[in-house]
């Protein structure tokens, strides 16, 4: 059975190195290897590939647009260029590398049903995909932490100057690699996942070397960031309604409140359909090694995680009022050139 087979699919060992270096596809129990055939009809049927194909397709398309646009918009007009929008930057370039170097390779396996690409690049995808990830995450991270600073001023009179927004981009990447890295050097591995058409950490095959990288990720890239977001948005939301209690008589400002809570909810709401599931999935698998899940359902959280790579610009970037409010003038601009 399908279960049965399960605690082979990741297995690395003498028998999957032998199969890995054989020309045609052999079959490790009714299963060919990640790297050497199609997992249809062994895993699942071939219409479940070519849907998470379709759906990657879809993905690259739109990432790929939506944050080129974002750097492009962001380098050609100045006024976006304020410190507080170089983390949203930060957030479109990840997202974009995310797409190159995960929903591509993704959508070009999926279309063979395999990892056609071979092991060498299995574990850079691996990488690249968690090292970029990582620090989208954080990035929202960041960005929470920045507003509650610039709005809530819990140093006073602080200034938020572009030393600041660079060292916050910078620390993405520090923190990103310090956590990436490890599986490289022989702190767990980066494997074959779920239907074995991407890769990712090994949260398989168990033991106190894998189960303390995995424990360590979900505390330092799910729970620190996602509790800087509950901190920061909570005390913005709380100043913002202390503001608004005292200007009841204004309009203005109790807009400005409801758009800042529906803007909140959806902020959080985003980061935790993102990566809750995922990270659910791995702390689930990795400390119940007893557990058989469908090779498809072991997929879905890692390819939703890779849908963010499209929302996370509409959310967080083409609902910044500043953003808008730059289009809306280069729109009529055009306008106007156009009928003079």
């Amino acid at each position: 059975s399908l279960g049965s087979l399960s605690p082979w699919l990741y297995k690395e060992g003498p028998l999957e190195m032998h199969v890995s270096n054989t020309s045609h596809a052999p079959v490790q129990y009714g299963t060919p290897s990640a790297f050497d055939g199609p997992g249809w009809p062994h895993l699942a049927p071939r219409s479940i590939y070519t849907s998470v194909a379709v759906l990657m397709g879809i993905v690259v398309f739109s990432a790929s647009f939506v944050n080129g646009l974002v750097i492009v918009v962001s380098i050609r007009y100045k006024k976006l260029r304020s410190p507080l929008n170089y983390i949203l930057v930060n957030l479109a370039v990840a997202d974009l590398l995310v797409t190159f170097f995960g929903s591509t390779i993704s959508f070009s396996n999926n279309i063979n049903g395999f990892f056609v690409l071979g092991k060498t690049v299995c574990k850079f995808e691996g990488f690249m995909v968690s090292l970029t990830g990582i620090v989208g995450l954080w990035s929202l991270a960041i960005l929470a932490f920045e507003r509650y600073i610039v709005i809530c001023k819990p140093m006073g009179d602080f200034r938020f100057h572009h030393k600041h927004a660079a060292m916050g981009c910078a620390f993405t990447w520090i923190w990103s690699l310090l956590w990436t890295v490890p599986p490289m050097l022989g702190w767990s591995s980066y494997v074959p996942e779920g239907l074995r058409t991407s890769c990712g950490p090994n949260w398989y095959t168990g033991g106190s070397n894998n189960n303390s990288y995995i424990l360590t990720l979900f505390i330092t890239c799910f729970i620190i960031p996602l509790s800087l977001i509950l901190f920061s948005y909570t005390n913005l939301l709380m100043t913002l309604r202390a503001v608004a209690a005292q200007q009841k008589e204004s309009e203005t400002t109790q807009r400005a409140e409801r758009e800042v809570t529906r803007m909140v909810i959806a902020m959080v709401m985003a980061f935790l359909i993102c990566w809750l599931p995922y990270s659910t999935f791995a702390m689930v698998v990795a400390t119940n090694k007893d557990i058989h899940i469908q090779p498809t359902l072991a997929s879905l959280p890692s390819y939703f995680s890779k849908t963010a790579t499209v929302y996370n610009p509409i959310i967080y970037i083409f609902m910044n009022k500043q953003v808008r409010a730059v289009s809306h003038r280069s729109t009529s601009n055009s306008q106007v050139t156009a009928s003079g």
